[in-house]
């Protein structure tokens, strides 16, 4: 099993990254938590990788911290959520505020994930509230004050890749900027992802 890639970072997505390692350029799944701490294409990066195998696919989900990493498990090891919804979760909520919601059993928090219905958010509450490590990770930073429109486009595409309608993941996204002034990619996209429901 592949439990780590450390190579050059070809291509960045929300959703995706490409890192070439030996020739071989990997595609990984990634949340947009992890997305939002990546260097430019063509640095050097690590990624925690998790290797998911299934009979027709062998996927690969990428993190840069093994928090996010162990999170990702945990999720996938409960009922019903799988690893697409749990990369879904974890770019919906910063993980610690996400550990925080599961061991406090706030249901109607998780139930605003893409994906997450009330049985799915008390199945979460109930497998994972006494299983989850403390994470140790760093808090969200707060908004900057400037934004510049790649950052909505990637925010957009991130929408988008969560299965939102593009009218209102664009209406949502220039809601956010509007309510809150220019902000970087993570806190813009939080705050445009909590309109479009």
């Amino acid at each position: 099993m592949i439990a780590q890639l450390r190579g050059v970072l070809l291509e960045k997505h929300p959703n995706q990254a490409i890192v070439e390692t030996g020739g071989v350029g990997y595609d990984v799944t990634i949340p947009v938590s992890t997305f939002t701490k990546l260097p430019d294409a063509g640095a050097e990066v690590r990624l925690r990788i998790h290797t998911h195998v299934r009979e027709d696919a062998l996927a690969l989900y990428g993190f840069l911290t093994q928090d996010e990493k162990a999170l990702f498990e945990k999720l996938i090891s409960v009922s019903g959520i799988g690893p697409t919804l749990a990369i879904k979760i974890l770019s919906g909520l910063a993980a610690p505020d996400l550990v925080l919601s599961i061991r406090r059993g706030e249901v109607e928090k998780l139930v605003k994930l893409p994906g997450v219905g009330k049985k799915t958010a008390e199945r979460m509450v109930l497998e994972l509230r006494d299983k989850l490590p403390p994470v140790t990770g760093e808090e969200p930073a707060p908004p900057p004050a400037e934004a510049l429109s790649p950052v909505d486009q990637d925010v957009l595409s991130a929408l988008l890749n969560l299965g939102c309608g593009r009218p209102q993941a664009e209406a949502a996204v220039r809601k956010a900027k509007a309510a809150g002034g220019a902000l970087e990619f993570e806190p813009l996209f939080r705050r445009a992802l909590e309109l479009v429901r």
